[in-house]
């Protein structure tokens, strides 16, 4: 018992300063969720507008992943690809620079396994613990906390850093202590995002071309049997016109290309998985790219076709 409140007791004092690289949509909300649970909160990103806002919102800002490092014991890298991921974490200026043995990086973005492992042997090979950690549900979750994160680490990091991970996800998915297995459920589980909502938005598509109302379809699919989170979730906004992108079109093409990657390794070819990410290929080739991925339903109302 005794072991244990001494854990917390350093797990409280360690924790207090929390590092996040990349305030983009989610990495920001994640600051601002740990801002609101009385955490220091300090941010690198390469977009000087998005320090900004954060630095606007009580975030110190740090100008380099270094000195952000020397900072915090938590480092969160929400960055885009494992290209991002390995430039803030071994470049001149990166985490791994500032010699900070006994530190944390979790890694939030969505990389392929095998770079996941390759980078937590690296750090590991600086003294600094990984914490596989992909992320799950939006902004708006990040934001209050509720988003979901699959988390594959060691057992004593995942409890010296639970006052951390807990702040930022509930629930929070425990996939064992094999560094990539974070990353190996969260590109299953974006590969059939990008099923769901390719599918959705081609039979809404569909819909509307054969003299339905697509809202009024909407709500005949969110109470049937073809409802899908994801294709209720960006449908009804782009229904309204509205493609802000909360996620980048772009995102769910480069996961799903991935997750063809993992799946061809392993020797399968997904029968629905391939053409779904043809689909948000093809959406990103034709413009649809830095626009919210419901803008699939455009895609689709403009006749046009993952395979063409």
């Amino acid at each position: 018992m005794r072991q244990t409140r001494h854990a917390h007791h350093h797990q409280r004092m360690t924790d207090r300063s929390v590092g996040i690289v990349g305030v983009g949509n989610m990495g920001l909300a994640m600051a601002l969720r740990l801002r609101d649970l009385g955490r220091e909160v300090h941010v690198r990103d390469i977009d000087p507008a998005r320090e900004a806002l954060a630095v606007a919102a009580g975030a110190r800002m740090a100008a380099t992943p270094a000195a952000l490092a020397a900072r915090c014991a938590v480092v969160i890298v929400v960055v885009v690809d494992a290209a991002q991921s390995e430039a803030v974490l071994f470049g001149s200026d990166g985490v791994a620079a500032a010699r900070a043995a006994g530190s944390c990086v979790m890694l939030c973005a969505t990389i392929a396994p095998a770079s996941t492992e390759a980078i937590a042997a690296r750090l590991a090979a600086a003294g600094i613990d990984a914490i596989d950690a992909p992320m799950s549900g939006g902004p708006g979750r990040a934001r209050a906390g509720t988003m979901s994160l699959m988390v594959a680490c060691a057992d004593a990091v995942f409890e010296r850093h639970r006052g951390v991970i807990e702040a930022l996800a509930d629930p929070v998915f425990r996939l064992g202590t094999k560094a990539g297995d974070g990353a190996r459920a969260k590109l299953v589980n974006n590969l059939l995002a990008a099923i769901n909502l390719a599918g959705a938005a081609e039979a809404l598509a569909l819909a509307e071309r054969i003299g339905l109302d697509g809202s009024a379809m909407l709500d005949v699919i969110e109470r049937s049997s073809g409802q899908s989170w994801i294709g209720g979730d960006r449908l009804r906004r782009a229904l309204a016109g509205d493609l802000a992108p909360r996620a980048h079109t772009t995102l769910l093409a480069k996961d799903s290309r991935l997750a063809l990657e993992m799946a061809r390794a392993a020797g399968v070819e997904p029968v629905l998985g391939a053409p779904a990410a043809a689909v948000f290929a093809a959406a990103v080739e034709r413009g649809y790219g830095a626009l919210d991925d419901g803008a699939l339903l455009e895609f689709f109302r403009a006749g046009e076709r993952g395979n063409g």
